[in-house]
Order: structure tokens, then sequence, then C-alpha cells
């Protein structure tokens, strides 16, 4: 299936206004795709892409949103980031791209605390962060949707889906890191847990932290217990992707195998890459990533039209 992906999207390249007949997918003439690259276009166009302003969504007794919407048809996608991570990242860029590249609604925000978010990190709690989901959700998008969620986010989205089984239609993991840091803590040694316990905080070693350490509350360790998934059957029925690099040193690839075997839908796809690592941002990934997305909007056309 991943072979069959990174062929088809060998020819798509950003900002270019593909007809109708030329959007690919399992079903959509791979032949006459491929014949369709322009000599010499690079495969990847980072830099091509029109700025949008920033919007915010205001909630009462809870820190404003920073958002980007793309208007557009249905089913949309919503980009749910990492830990820490903001919506201008490689991949929530390329999925807005390829997006209105199909005239599909595309939605990226930032977590409250986060990025241009109103709020204190410092307060932050996975359960803060599934009311943001949910507030994107509820208040900014329109009809069925597509969760793509990458690392924390992938743990986010399954809760989203969760809480809005009529709104949510797919979910695509991007090294899901469900029960993620509950996970890592519980492995440390006693004496670790111990200390973290007594200071108050865990300094997590980890090298996508531009100091080497992520500070992570232990306050927000305890907290996210109340939200793991993984110790009974996941109750979400829509269709699953799960990708996931097998050099991933924070996420074990092993993690979304698991989170197949939960989950009680049976439209569940696992799709491992050999020499991806946790960010998956490389320009196979991101690849495969727009395949998966399109493989599903064709998939659900028939029920969402």
């Amino acid at each position: 299936m991943a072979g069959v992906g990174m062929a088809a999207l060998g020819a798509w390249v950003p900002c270019r206004r593909w007809s109708k007949a030329a959007v690919f997918g399992f079903h959509r003439g791979l032949t006459a795709l491929l014949a369709r690259k322009p000599e010499g276009t690079p495969l990847w166009l980072p830099a091509c892409r029109q700025k949008t302003s920033v919007s915010f969504l205001s909630r009462p007794d809870l820190p404003n949103l920073a958002y980007k919407k793309l208007k557009g048809k249905s089913p949309g996608v919503i980009f749910i980031p990492g830990y820490i991570s903001n919506m201008n990242g490689t991949k929530a860029l390329a999925i807005e791209e390829f997006c209105k590249s199909l005239g599909h609604a595309y939605i990226r925000f930032d977590y409250s605390g986060v990025g241009n978010s109103d709020g204190n990190l410092q307060e932050c709690t996975v359960g803060r962060w599934r009311k943001d989901v949910l507030s994107i959700i509820d208040d900014l998008a329109e009809g069925p949707q597509i969760l793509v969620g990458s690392s924390l986010g992938g743990w986010l989205m399954f809760h989203a889906a969760i809480a809005r089984p009529q709104k949510v239609v797919a979910l695509i993991g991007i090294a899901a890191a469900v029960d993620g840091l509950v996970t890592q803590f519980s492995q440390l040694p006693v004496e670790v847990k111990k200390e973290v316990e007594m200071k108050g905080v865990w300094a997590m070693p980890s090298r996508y932290s531009e100091d080497g350490i992520y500070h992570i509350q232990y306050s927000f360790i305890k907290e996210a217990e109340h939200h793991c998934l993984l110790h009974s059957p996941i109750p979400v029925n829509c269709p699953i992707r799960l990708l996931h690099g097998m050099k991933d040193d924070i996420v074990p690839w092993h993690t979304s195998i698991q989170v197949a075997d939960r989950v009680v839908s049976t439209d569940v796809d696992v799709i491992l890459r050999k020499h991806s690592d946790h960010r998956m941002k490389e320009k196979a990934d991101i690849q495969l990533l727009v395949y998966t997305i399109d493989d599903l909007i064709d998939k659900l056309s028939t029920v969402v039209n």
C-alpha cells in the first residue's frame, strides 16, 4: 500500500491547481497523473504558498485559540499538532496546500499556551488541550471531518472521535502518542520517578527540543493519567490510518500496533516506514501523508456527498 502511494504522489507539487481529473488516489489514473509532472519540477516546494492571516476563536472562560481556516468541500480536514508544536510546521502547511489543491476545507490551530494562542503553557494539561480540539470541531468545523493527529495530537484525536462520533468520520495518526507521556514516565526507574515527584518537574531529554530537554510538570503527567485509552477497548468505529516511523525514538512504532488492536473499528491500517523518525516530515513521509488523506477523502466521498 505504501509503495503504491509513493509512486502516485511523486507527481504532486504543492500550489499547482489540478483539474478534477488530475486529482490522484487509488482509482484515479496513475499513468495519466505521472505524465502531468512538468519536466524538472521538484517534488516538494515548501516555499510555494500564500500567506493567510491568523484568526482567533473566542471562548468564555477559556483562552482564545489562534487558527487558520480554509473553506472548501466536505469532508474537511483538521490538523492536531504534537506536544508544544504549533500550526506552522511542515506537515500542517503541506496538508493545507494539498487541501487547497483539492478544494477541501482545512483547519490548523495552536493549542492554548502554544504559538499565537492565549494561555499559560505551565497551566496546560491533556484535558485542557482536549477541550481545545473539541472547541475547534464544535465552533469552527462545518460538516464531517478527517482528523490528522501528530504525536500527542494523535492521542487527542481519539478523544475527539469518542466525544464527537457524528462529526469525526476518519482518523490519521502520525506517530500517534496514545498514552505516550504516561507510558514513558511509568517506564522510568523507581528512584527517578520519586525524584520527579519531589521536584515537581520531569526533565525529559529530547533531541526535538531546542535545549535538548522538555521540562514537563509532574502535575501534567498525573492529570494525563485520567485520559489514558490503551487499558480498554477504544470506542471509535470510523476508518483509521496509523503512520509510524520505525526509527522513532520517542514513541515506539509498536504503539500504533497496540492502538490498532484496541480500537473497535475494523477499518484500520498501520503503515510503517522503515527509515522514518518521530517527526515524519521528510519528503517521502509528507507524500505518504497526503496520499493517505486523499485515499480517505475518496473512500468517504460516497458517504458524505
